[in-house]
């Protein structure tokens, strides 16, 4: 395993950490864990407030590749994949590439980019349908701590199943008492969160071998 920040690319979002703070109820939360069209396409204060392909995720598609030397032919999984968008620059980036994603929501794969229609599979992180080693390498970038612990222990090792050489994780985190107090003022859909040496541990008891990284609020 490895810590390595292969989201480095990836424009950084301006959030209103305040507004959403004071706009949040349970009820916004339970409307938001249906990842239906409120969570992506609906008032911010519910998710992303439009959820849209502009490109961003060109760069980190190239970044993917090149850590993990991947090349035409080669399959790769993202798990929590939304609408598609990393899945459709990681095949623009290496043409050839077999690249797949998988997402618990409909609305987001009924709303994906034509470029990936056939290509994303309706099904949860933490029973993946398929064989094992299906992959030379398997993504999931900000889903698995939207599991409780022990679901986000199944994610792991059905990540590690499906993988054959190589995997990356990004999960919500924070390094200080005062970016978790923010993150969770922050959060709709996590359910299981750590501090990295927390994640480490569960990556361990869950017999996780891949690289990884944190997604921290600021």
């Amino acid at each position: 395993m490895a810590e390595v920040d292969l989201l480095r690319a990836l424009p950084k979002s301006r959030r209103n950490v305040t507004q959403r703070g004071e706009a949040k109820t349970p009820e916004i939360i339970a409307l938001s864990r249906e990842y239906g069209e409120l969570y992506f396409d609906g008032p911010r204060e519910y998710g992303y407030g439009g959820y849209r392909y502009d490109g961003r995720w060109r760069p980190v598609a190239k970044d993917i590749i090149a850590h993990f030397g991947l090349a035409a032919g080669a399959r790769i999984l993202d798990v929590g994949c939304a609408k598609g968008f990393l899945v459709k620059d990681l095949m623009l980036a290496e043409p050839g590439l077999e690249a797949f994603g998988l997402d618990i929501s409909r609305y987001a794969l009924m709303h994906c980019e034509p470029e990936v229609v056939g290509r994303l599979h309706l099904g949860s992180a933490d029973a993946l349908p398929f064989p094992d080693k299906s992959f030379d390498c398997v993504v999931s970038i900000n889903t698995i701590h939207n599991f409780d612990r022990a679901g986000a222990l199944r994610a792991l090792r059905e990540i590690e199943r499906v993988s054959r050489q190589s995997s990356f994780v990004q999960v919500d985190s924070y390094r200080t008492p005062e970016q978790k107090s923010l993150f969770e003022s922050w959060v709709l859909t996590a359910k299981f969160h750590d501090y990295p040496q927390g994640w480490i541990e569960v990556f361990a008891e869950a017999g996780y071998t891949g690289d990884y990284y944190w997604t921290i609020v600021e």
